[in-house]
């Protein structure tokens, strides 16, 4: 029994430190090379496939400097404008959503753009206390071997935009019939107010609600000032 016991630590040691290996050398290897697709894409598609529906994939990786600014200013301003200033995690915000949480049935997360970056990236969307502590060691690396503007870069890059939609480049062409890096103020923020919920909400001819978070945001980006990664 006491050999079984050796055997199966020596498995799990190694496993871990495998496991360490292979997601650091992901991690620095995605700090130059674009994120080719996310397992959320994969999960999409294979949803809709299985219950026989057409699965819509749009995704064109550009580069930051191809993204208007105002995309980046619109989605810090609606999703973490601490992003700037903190280090992977706003305690101050998940403290605010557990107080929240006890108090309403729909679960609302106080995750950062940067924790959103690590989950789309590298893990699975449903919401466990695994997958939140493997988000919790993605976000640390993330921190560590990038920089802020790529954080954002590949944000902006991979997150749904839409049905199907995934990243700036692809939702300003389906939104707006335009490049991402000629996205307006106005149209930046329309995109960042369907974020929360990409595949019920409209980032045109929108719904009342979404009207308010478009002005809400605006108002916001005036306030933040430049974008400035320097």
């Amino acid at each position: 029994m006491k050999g079984f016991f050796t055997k199966l630590f020596k498995w799990i040691f190694k496993a871990v430190i495998f496991f360490i290996a292979l997601s650091v050398f992901s991690v620095i290897v995605f700090r130059w090379v674009p994120v080719p697709f996310t397992p959320l894409m994969i999960i999409r598609n294979m949803e809709q496939w299985g219950k026989g529906e057409k699965a819509p994939f749009e995704h064109d990786w550009v580069s930051m400097k191809k993204i208007s600014p105002n995309l980046g200013k619109a989605v810090i301003v609606s999703e973490d404008q601490k992003f700037m200033e903190h280090s992977g995690f706003d305690f101050e915000a998940i403290e605010k959503a557990f107080e929240k949480n006890k108090k309403r049935k729909r679960i609302k997360g106080g995750s950062t753009i940067s924790q959103q970056t690590a989950k789309n990236v590298f893990l699975w969307p449903q919401r466990s206390y695994v997958r939140k502590g493997f988000e919790v060691y993605f976000t640390f690396l993330i921190e560590v071997f990038w920089s802020k503007e790529r954080i954002l870069e590949v944000y902006l890059n991979s997150i749904e935009m839409g049905n199907g939609i995934y990243g700036a480049e692809a939702a300003a062409q389906h939104w707006f019939r335009k490049p991402a890096a000629k996205l307006s103020a106005y149209e930046a923020a329309s995109i960042a107010a369907i974020l929360p919920n990409p595949r019920k909400y409209r980032a045109t001819r929108s719904s009342g609600y979404i009207e308010n978070r478009k002005n809400w945001i605006m108002r916001q980006m005036n306030y933040f000032g430049p974008l400035n990664f320097d």
